[in-house]
């Protein structure tokens, strides 16, 4: 097996590592629900304010996972989470297949998905949002 990174703390040639910056969350349960993600090594985290945007909600947050079980462990992890915050009763849809799995926590809502399902319905285009993956599937 390969170290990921050498003596010196340098990456190995070859490996870029994290792609971009874990986003940074204005509140509690967004600092939970983004560490969360990061811990469980979701992909391509991305927080988008929706303050003064949308009536919806105050935050999105959108994240993929690798697989249909890693998106379910994902969205299994984070219910646990926001049930720690007192959100026991939250709205999930999309958990039986996992491709998408949609978590609406009121103030905030977490999309989770398989990457090519993301790439397919690139919802971050809709809050003009510059993502990692949107380039990829432009190729």
């Amino acid at each position: 097996m390969v170290p990921l990174y050498d003596e010196d703390g340098d990456a190995p040639a070859g490996f870029d590592g994290p792609s971009a910056p874990l986003p940074v969350g204005s509140t509690d349960l967004e600092t939970a629900i983004l560490q969360k993600l990061d811990d469980d090594k979701a992909q391509d985290i991305v927080l988008i304010d929706l303050r003064g945007k949308s009536p919806m909600s105050d935050t999105m947050i959108v994240a993929s996972g690798r697989s249909h079980r890693h998106v379910g462990a994902l969205a299994d992890h984070l219910l646990r989470t926001l049930k720690d915050h007192g959100l026991g009763k939250v709205k999930v849809e999309g958990l039986p297949h996992c491709d998408w799995v949609l978590i609406d926590a009121g103030d905030v809502i977490i999309h989770l998905f398989r990457p090519e399902v993301r790439v397919f319905y690139n919802i971050e285009k809709i809050w003009a949002v510059d993502s990692a993956h949107r380039g990829a599937g432009a190729a």
